[in-house]
């Protein structure tokens, strides 16, 4: 099997992240971008290396998708540790393993400690719990891979107090970029559902009252929908299994074709089956679908479950963003909820990783009154929130432009380069919450940064990296973008370097002072042609 370009990356990237020594690491793939697949590579080659291979999963369907996947992708086939299910005797090098079984005293004893050489962690934002840190603190010398859909790092940060490292990161905008998903269009339903007397349960909504506060806005959700998903395959993520069939027999009434299925549906193999072949074109579930299910044509998602949780929040739009053919786009509808104790998740959170940018991204799809593509909405939220927090900061800007300082500022070269990520970096691994290293500091001196104003490892890395990344493109260097931003430039942060160097050489030779023909908030340099 020819894995895909991110595919193949992520892979090597894995594999050098355990050979530096960072034994545990992650990888993040959106949902339809073929994770499993990759686990798969690098399981194949741990085994050529002699390596035991234990893949951990706390639900059956992701054990068997996971075994499927890897004998179709790599001929290798597996042992199951899962209930009576045992791989203790089976000369198999790899092992799909259930945590409820393996957590278990008796079952975990009956491995030595170097059993298992390397661990996959299926949808990794659940292994910081009690039964995965038990299992995995057993095996603790083992090579550890996470591999999650997580979006961003505010989600990671409890990772990072596990994990070592993040190996590769693919991110939706990417994967909708280069045609791997289908492009999303986000469209707010203006009915404010008020959700302020529903309480907290281990920092997001308790299920029970979401149910009943729900309960009253049923058939106004449902009118919505007749309006948006007549002609939409459509999924529904609900709280409550009471409140799933409840729902699903609004939409009946309302000549939608609607199923339900749960945990306890006796034909739940056939519901599916049903859906995929379009009897039903709605299907309503109680968070059951979050995880192991795949149905490529669905082409619609309506999040009744708000949450807090962006892992939770990007699985459930994940039912929806695989390509199909003739589907054209993704409709995700988003409500009003209502409360002010928890920041919940929209459309913006699937695809920024930044809060300002979301929240202005969030009031603008509100404000368009009709479906908007995010990733045209990023962008125009992302420009509103340059602009804003420029203007915010220019006074700051202006006095840091004007101090002599043989060194630049990290904040002005963020601003100047209009580097997001920059500017909003939060550290979510133990090495990137370090002090900058002397070689860090001293190699950001080197390149015209005062490292003293850089306060962890991991922005020192991620600048650092900026700048040499900046260097092989040839663009202008921090020292360039500070000088040509004092007499007015603007926008130097996108000028080539030898651009800045012939105006810098112009205003030398002029005794420092800009020449009467050029209007510095005007000017726009040439661009080389190759």
């Amino acid at each position: 099997m020819e894995l895909r370009p991110y595919q193949q990356e992520a892979r090597e990237a894995i594999q050098d992240e355990w050979q530096k020594g960072n034994k545990r690491t992650l990888l993040v793939l959106p949902t339809g971008t073929g994770k499993t697949i990759v686990f798969s590579k690098v399981i194949e080659d741990r085994v050529r290396l002699g390596e035991r291979v234990l893949v951990l999963a706390h639900r059956g369907e992701l054990l068997e998708q996971a075994s499927d996947k890897l004998v179709k992708a790599t001929g290798l086939k597996t042992a199951t540790e899962k209930a009576e299910e045992t791989s203790i005797g089976s000369f198999y090098r790899v092992v799909v393993g259930s945590i409820q079984t393996l957590q278990r005293d008796k079952r975990l004893k009956q491995f030595s400690a170097d059993y298992f050489n390397s661990i996959v962690v299926d949808e990794a934002h659940h292994c910081i719990s009690d039964g995965y840190q038990k299992v995995l603190q057993h095996f603790e010398n083992a090579n550890v891979l996470g591999v999650t859909a997580t979006p961003d790092r505010s989600d990671m940060r409890n990772l990072g107090s596990y994990f070592q490292s993040l190996a590769y990161e693919y991110t939706l905008p990417a994967a909708i970029k280069e045609g791997y998903l289908t492009p999303i269009k986000a469209l707010t339903i203006p009915l404010h559902l008020d959700l302020s007397g529903v309480k907290q349960q281990a920092g997001d909504f308790s299920t029970k009252d979401l149910g009943t506060a729900l309960d009253p806005y049923l058939e106004q959700i449902a009118d919505e929908m007749v309006k948006n998903c007549m002609d939409r395959k459509t999924v529904v993520f609900l709280p409550l299994v009471k409140t799933s069939k409840k729902f699903c027999d609004i939409l009946n009434s309302k000549g939608l074709k609607a199923a339900e299925v749960n945990g306890e549906s006796d034909d739940r193999k056939q519901i599916l089956k049903d859906f995929d072949e379009g009897k039903y074109n709605v299907l309503c579930n109680s968070m059951l679908l979050t995880e192991g299910w795949d149905c490529p044509s669905v082409d619609c998602i309506v999040v009744l479950r708000p949450t807090k949780s962006r892992a939770l929040y990007s699985q459930m739009v994940g039912r929806g963003t695989r390509l199909c053919k003739g589907k054209t786009e993704l409709l995700l509808l988003d409500f009003l909820w209502h409360t002010e104790r928890l920041e919940l998740c929209h459309p913006a959170h699937l695809i920024t990783k930044n809060q300002e940018v979301a929240k202005k991204m969030t009031d603008n799809i509100e404000d368009a009154g009709a479906a908007v593509d995010i990733e045209e909405a990023e962008k125009q939220a992302s420009e509103d929130v340059v602009a804003e927090r420029e203007e915010a900061l220019a006074k700051q800007l202006s006095e840091m432009r004007r101090r002599k300082r043989k060194l630049v500022d990290p904040l002005q070269f963020e601003m100047s380069i209009q580097a997001e990520d920059l500017t909003s970096f939060v550290p979510s691994f133990g090495w990137e919450m370090e002090p900058p290293s002397d070689q860090q500091k001293k190699t950001l001196e080197k390149l015209g940064i005062l490292p003293d104003a850089i306060d962890n490892a991991g922005k020192a890395s991620m600048i650092l990296e900026r700048l040499s990344r900046r260097r092989d493109e040839g663009l202008a260097t921090p020292k360039q973008i500070r000088r040509l931003e004092i007499y007015g430039f603007k926008n130097v942060g996108t000028w080539e370097f030898e651009s800045a160097t012939k105006m810098i050489s112009r205003i030398a030779a002029n005794g420092w002072r800009l020449p009467q023909s050029v209007k510095a908030s005007e000017y726009k340099p040439e661009v080389a042609t190759v």
